[in-house]
């Protein structure tokens, strides 16, 4: 139950911000009883595919309190990119397994509405690979317009300085084709580079897709490709192969794996497999290993419980 009392403190705060603080609450109210009735609870593993989690590092960073999109790094051997969520600076951090920050990279000029998922694949430069803030969240269903800021993804490396201010950056601006609606994952295709977004607060989860954005001048409108037999999806990631698919809400996580020729949707049409899964105070986040040998999950910070950067192994 502990994620129902987050959220719900979640939204109380985001109420009192509001200049229509009425209509907010109402909201609030109704979404409080959603998620109490319409969250999966944990399921037993049905696939072993995966390990037990591993804790690498205990998050006491006091940059990084709300974590809420990790991806490990193509440029950067062995490093993680992670950023918090609404209301904190616009900034992205390029992390180690031991939650030391090796960088921090500011969006210039850019507020952090809601970000709530990062990616890193390719983009319009071939060979070039990107990072992709998803400024996708939305509690009150109130804005009409999401974004993705995309960025070729820095090298530490090269970087002169521990903060490096991105000023070049792309700005791609997208809708949904029904309604508004909070979502908290973003995924992108490593050989198609299509976009693959899924609604959290309603139950089943729509997944959207929109084609390859290479548009930073038009709207683009999303499809509804699918749709996820579950509630409260928060993360998701694509192996770097394509071949794989993870997405998770508060208490599972699923796994599908795509057979011969399958296309994302047509694996996310089937029921997935449950992993072991160790409930976090408020994990909100999960990536693929680049290797492809685990994934890791990695959690806000909840006061009175302890959030860790968590990794979970094939198993041979």
């Amino acid at each position: 139950m502990i994620f129902n009392f987050v959220v719900l403190i979640e939204l109380i705060l985001f109420a009192v911000d509001s200049s229509t603080f009425m209509r907010n609450l109402f909201v609030l109210c109704m979404l409080t009883a959603v998620i109490a009735c319409s969250q999966t609870p944990a399921q037993q593993p049905n696939s072993h595919e995966f390990s037990e989690p591993v804790n690498l590092a205990e998050i006491n960073n006091k940059a990084i309190q709300e974590a809420s999109g990790i991806a490990a790094s193509i440029s950067n051997e062995e490093l993680l990119w992670t950023h918090n969520d609404s209301g904190n600076p616009a900034e992205i951090f390029l992390i180690d397994k031991n939650m030391d920050i090796r960088l921090t990279c500011v969006l210039k000029g850019v507020d952090n509405r809601d970000w709530e998922d990062i990616a890193v694949g390719p983009g319009p430069e071939e060979g070039a690979n990107y990072l992709y803030v998803a400024e996708i969240g939305d509690n009150f269903a109130q804005y009409p317009y999401k974004y993705v800021y995309r960025f070729k993804e820095p090298r530490l490396a090269e970087a002169e300085k521990e903060v490096l201010i991105i000023e070049e950056f792309e700005l791609l601006t997208f809708k949904l084709p029904d309604t508004r609606k909070d979502t908290e994952t973003l995924m992108i295709h490593p050989k198609t580079k299509d976009f693959y977004v899924v609604s959290k607060r309603e139950t089943p989860c729509v997944v959207y897709r929109f084609r390859n954005p290479t548009s930073t001048t038009d709207t683009l409108v999303a499809e509804i490709v699918g749709k996820i037999q579950t509630s409260q999806i928060v993360g998701g990631d694509i192996s770097a192969d394509g071949s794989e698919v993870l997405l998770k809400n508060y208490s599972n996580v699923f796994y599908w794996k795509l057979g011969a020729n399958e296309t994302i949707e047509q694996a996310l049409a089937r029921e997935p497999k449950y992993l072991p899964y160790v409930e976090e105070p408020q994990g909100e986040a999960i990536g693929f290993a680049r290797d492809g040998k685990g994934f890791y999950t990695i959690s806000e910070i909840v006061k009175g419980e302890k959030s860790y950067l968590s990794y979970y192994s094939r198993n041979k």
